[in-house]
């Protein structure tokens, strides 16, 4: 079996990039699930129904958010009824929308997908050690594989969380930076993991934003009305193989496709 996980993609560039070179990758590759990070897809600020569904018509299982999910107020009119629309599941309760599912895979695999927020330089949630122990805890019989998206800033806190499920959850695939790491591994415990999977889009810019206003908020120090870049595109992504007797990984590797705009 084999799981794809697609960077961060970034605005109509990035819905662009994922819509052409997906379907070669999905075929070249034999993908049988496909996740994506789309928190930054509408207009490079969280995301619409509309974005959502274009997404899911090109194939793409679930998409999974980090801390722009709430950006965009058109969330709120679908977030709680779109069951392959997840969230990090270490906001509060009472927050709308679930922070993990189980979905039905090849073969009636049972793949549940967990969404997580990393706290350092990011918003100060439920501890995501503990949220997954609790989330482990009631899933582990239900599920055949578990599948985390962990969004976070720091590479000492995905690196620490990732030891920590070592051996309880199939893949740990970490997003939030847009800068593919070439740590992919898989730890003695036999989970899959790598930093950060990188970003869909522009790939002339700095993190999907164009790179002039970027500089200018560094030289200036003043607050800059940050766009979407344009011109040549990149989809990064990490390709998951699982052996289909035991349900353990068998590798992980990066993927990095480019296109004209």
């Amino acid at each position: 079996m084999r799981i794809l996980m697609i960077g961060d993609i970034v605005g109509r560039p990035g819905r662009k990039a994922a819509a052409a070179l997906l379907p070669q990758i999905t075929r070249e590759h034999k993908v049988d699930f496909v996740m994506a990070n789309g928190e930054n897809a509408a207009g490079g600020r969280g995301i619409t129904r509309d974005v959502a569904d274009e997404l899911l018509r090109l194939g793409i299982d679930v998409i999974t958010m980090g801390n722009h999910v709430w950006d965009n107020r058109d969330i709120f009119n679908f977030i709680d009824t779109e069951y392959r629309l997840l969230r990090p599941a270490n906001y509060p309760e009472d927050c709308p929308g679930k922070g993990y599912h189980i979905y039905s895979g090849p073969s009636g695999r049972r793949i549940a997908v967990i969404n997580i927020s990393g706290r350092v330089f990011l918003d100060c949630l439920e501890c995501p050690f503990r949220t997954m122990d609790y989330i482990i805890n009631k899933i582990e019989n239900q599920a055949d594989l578990i599948l985390v998206d962990l969004h976070a800033e720091a590479t000492s806190e995905k690196q620490a969380l990732a030891w920590y499920l070592d051996g309880r959850v199939t893949a740990v695939f970490g997003t939030h930076t847009h800068v593919q790491t070439a740590d992919e591994t898989i730890l003695p415990g036999g989970t899959a993991y790598i930093t950060d999977v990188g970003m869909t889009g522009p790939y002339h810019s700095v993190l999907g934003v164009k790179t002039k206003q970027v500089i200018e908020r560094f030289l200036t120090q003043r607050p800059c009305h940050f766009e979407v870049a344009s011109g040549p595109l990149q989809l990064d992504a990490a390709l998951l193989e699982i052996d289909e007797i035991s349900l353990k990984p068998v590798s992980i590797k990066r993927i990095k496709e480019h296109m004209e705009a």
